[in-house]
């Protein structure tokens, strides 16, 4: 190579370089409000609750370092583990059911409709807030003047305490959360469903596959990303379910609706133990980061089953 080609190479080069210099900062620039905002709101608060956790502090005078002693409480609380099996049992009433509508409303959309409307609808329980969802279900199910328990007296039925009885509130709570969140669950599977190949489809059916088979074979392996994300995102945001129980129950009756978040806070703002209420928010950090490993390690999700 010349001393004129290697002239040349380097005037080439050097735009190139500074080209790229260029999008490296502009990406920055572009994810920086982002970066600012998780680490004021999210990554600032962890890290000092993780400090608070080994502290005894009530808010109104200086935190007393107490070590370990706030963990070890935690694991004699009998209340704390019961709030962990109310959550954990509130996420088996409301993660399967979620996403099995969700993915049955996607399939369905996907097979019958392109139409906006008709996705507008099917998401816009999951656009209101919590709060007014929960006061509109509370509203509907209160056993005097709600409209669900005149409806069922129609049919000759007794009245139902929904909220109210021990052993249907919980169940009523996953049941509304299910009907607010399984729009966006279907939304999710819905873009999963059309980044399919179309090409494998039609292979299938011509390979004399049925419908069932296609969904079985075909539909539900590709939708393995999607699946991890749908299942991560709802079974952690149902473990830190709050304000529809504060909302309709308050964690009762008896206690039957005390889960685990509810229980934090109770102690945090009611009983004005910091460091115990952090502490305990550490466990469910920990414990929700563990399911999430062990999820996505599971189901591959790092994998695509399309190459």
């Amino acid at each position: 190579m010349d001393g004129t080609t290697r002239a040349s190479v380097g005037r080439l080069a050097l735009p190139a370089a500074l080209l790229r210099q260029g999008e490296a900062l502009t990406a920055w620039i572009l994810v920086l409000p982002a970066l600012t905002g998780f680490a004021l709101f999210h990554a600032w608060p962890t890290l000092r609750a993780v400090q608070i956790s080994f502290t005894d502090w009530n808010l109104l005078r200086e935190a007393r370092f107490v070590g370990w002693a706030n963990y070890a409480r935690m694991l004699e609380d009998g209340q704390f583990w019961n709030g962990m099996k109310l959550s954990a049992v509130y996420v088996l009433f409301n993660i399967p059911l979620q996403t099995v509508l969700g993915l049955f409303l996607a399939v369905a959309m996907h097979r019958l409709t392109r139409s906006i409307f008709v996705r507008s609808v099917v998401l816009l329980p999951f656009l209101l807030s919590n709060v007014l969802v929960a006061l509109v279900w509370l509203w509907l199910l209160d056993p005097m003047l709600g409209w669900v328990n005149h409806a069922l007296m129609g049919l000759g039925l007794d009245r139902q305490p929904f909220f109210g009885g021990t052993g249907q509130a919980l169940a009523t709570i996953a049941a509304v959360q299910t009907w607010r969140h399984m729009g966006m669950v279907a939304m999710l599977f819905l873009a999963g469903l059309e980044a399919i190949p179309r090409n494998l489809v039609d292979a299938a059916r011509l390979e004399g596959a049925t419908e069932w088979q296609l969904f079985r074979r075909v539909t539900l392996p590709l939708l393995r990303p999607v699946m991890v994300f749908v299942l991560v995102t709802s079974v952690t945001g149902s473990f830190q379910v709050f304000d529809a129980v504060a909302v309709t129950t308050q964690g009762g009756p008896m206690d039957h609706t005390r889960v685990i978040v509810q229980y934090i806070v109770q102690n945090a703002f009611t009983f004005y133990r910091m460091g115990y209420a952090s502490a305990m928010s550490m466990a469910l950090c920990l414990a929700m980061v563990a399911y999430t490993v062990v999820q996505m390690r599971l189901l591959r999700a790092s994998e695509s089953d399309l190459y």
